[in-house]
């Protein structure tokens, strides 16, 4: 039984892995307010097709709460990432991007909480990026 339990574990972990390594495309960049809020990002352009997406914080320290996905067809699924809280140069765990294979992301909504004030801290600015597994 332990075996299995093992082996269950890094057969999930494997995909977690594979999507951290590679080269990461920006989708998208946007600049926090210095509250909570909720923030929708449309993608446009080619650069929507991805197998894989994560919250990077190329500025200051904003805390993800939930990052919801949506595709062009309809599906969208919402994730609570294990670690929320991000400063420069940092990012999410990958998220998997639902729908079909080669369908494309039409919008992220991130929750979050931007954390210091306008007085002594820059605005937190994070980049959505994407990465297409290899077949």
């Amino acid at each position: 039984m332990k075996l299995f339990g093992i082996l269950l574990l890094f057969v999930m972990a494997v995909p977690a892995v594979q999507a951290q390594d590679g080269n990461w495309k920006k989708l998208a960049e946007k600049s926090v307010a210095f509250k909570s809020e909720t923030d929708k990002v449309n993608l446009t352009g080619n650069e929507r097709t991805a197998n894989w997406i994560r919250i990077k914080c190329v500025q200051g320290t904003v805390q993800i709460k939930e990052v919801t996905i949506k595709m062009e067809g309809g599906e969208s699924k919402t994730f609570n990432p294990a670690t929320g809280l991000l400063t420069k140069g940092m990012a999410t765990v990958p998220f998997q991007v639902p729908g079909k294979k080669d369908e494309k992301v039409k919008s992220i909504e991130m929750k979050y909480d931007s954390k210091g004030t306008m007085v002594t801290n820059k605005r937190a600015k994070v980049e959505v990026q994407g990465k297409l597994d290899k077949d």
